[in-house]
């Protein structure tokens, strides 16, 4: 199968298409790709539009057919915000790929649980001492992942391989932690992508967090107005805004890490590879390598890259060659 961008899909999804492809965008447990990878069998020569989710009738008529066809019920993503909209549903799609036909690991008698047929645990995983309530959605809990004491859980939650939920935590679904990723504090309804942290206290809500960042302690975000009207987000393609309906938090491009106590204001959208603190509410719109929330200077390319060269080998990562061609490419076309 090869996957295709429709025309402006990579600018309406921005930020999270400006270093990867469309169809590697996570949202429930898996990414785009890996769910088409699992509903069809291998050898299908088929072109696929890169922001479709996926369902059971796509893979009986290209099986059919041999050919995908477009369905009025067919779900696309096209704005950053419909990443987390999206969660719940996708949660419970990819829970069914993934744990048909198979048997969970047992879950330890020191964690209290409501709705016990709904969590799977995927071989190496520890939890301990938590309170999980999948009886809303459901639980997966993947490879060498760990759920630290005293976290308090409900599902509708993906915890990837190897992403660990510090103690304390309280996470309400639909919630996603990517691989590798750490997450602490407060978490409602977000998608954190791969090897990024939020480790401490604080609130994230309604939000999407790409690869590669970090939120020091005591971060927040606004994921609704005061007046409970219509959140409007920066739209990167147009330069306008537009609306993303009643709640919509903070949308972090990758490699961007915010300091402590940074306040992100209601619908917050950033670039890649910022550097965000200051004083007060944050902007609507951070561009791409920002250093300071309100970009009144660029972060230097070469300490950009040494930085994030420093922060993958706390997790035995290196940055590559095309990585760093990325980042040039995104740095001198801005």
């Amino acid at each position: 199968m090869k996957f295709i961008d429709g025309q402006g899909v990579r600018e309406m999804l921005f930020p999270f298409a400006e270093i990867r492809p469309v169809e590697e965008i996570r949202v429930g447990i898996l990414s785009i790709k890996e769910k088409w990878q699992l509903i069809l069998p291998c050898g299908y020569d088929v072109a696929i539009p890169s922001n479709l989710l996926p369902n059971h009738r796509h893979r009986q008529e290209i099986i059919t057919s041999g050919h995908f066809t477009r369905a009025a019920d067919d779900v696309y993503l096209e704005r950053p915000w419909q990443i987390f909209q999206a969660n719940a549903t996708e949660i419970m799609h990819d829970f069914d790929l993934l744990t048909q036909h198979r048997v969970s690991q047992p879950l330890p008698a020191s964690n209290r649980v409501l709705g016990q047929g709904h969590i799977f645990i995927e071989p190496g995983a520890i939890v301990e001492c938590a309170t999980i309530n999948a009886s809303a959605g459901p639980v997966y809990i993947g490879k060498n992942a760990e759920i630290m004491e005293g976290c308090l859980i409900r599902g509708p939650l993906a915890l990837c391989e190897g992403a660990v939920l510090k103690m304390g935590a309280k996470v309400y679904g639909a919630t996603t932690i990517g691989p590798y990723g750490v997450a602490g504090g407060e978490i409602k309804n977000s998608v954190i992508f791969g090897y990024s942290n939020k480790g401490h206290d604080g609130y994230l809500g309604d939000s999407v967090i790409g690869e590669w960042c970090n939120l020091g302690a005591g971060v927040s975000n606004s994921n609704l107005k005061n007046n409970a009207g219509e959140v409007r987000v920066y739209d990167h393609s147009t330069g306008q805004k537009i609306s993303a309906g009643i709640k919509c938090g903070l949308l972090l491009g990758d490699y961007s890490r915010a300091a402590i106590n940074t306040t992100f204001n209601t619908g917050t959208i950033t670039g890649i590879c910022c550097n965000i603190f200051g004083a007060g509410l944050t902007p609507g719109y951070i561009p791409s390598f920002s250093w300071g929330a309100f970009a009144h200077e660029r972060y230097d390319f070469d300490k950009a890259i040494r930085d994030i060269r420093n922060w993958k080998q706390l997790k035995k990562q290196l940055l590559t060659d095309i990585e760093i061609s990325r980042l040039r490419h995104i740095f001198d076309n801005q």
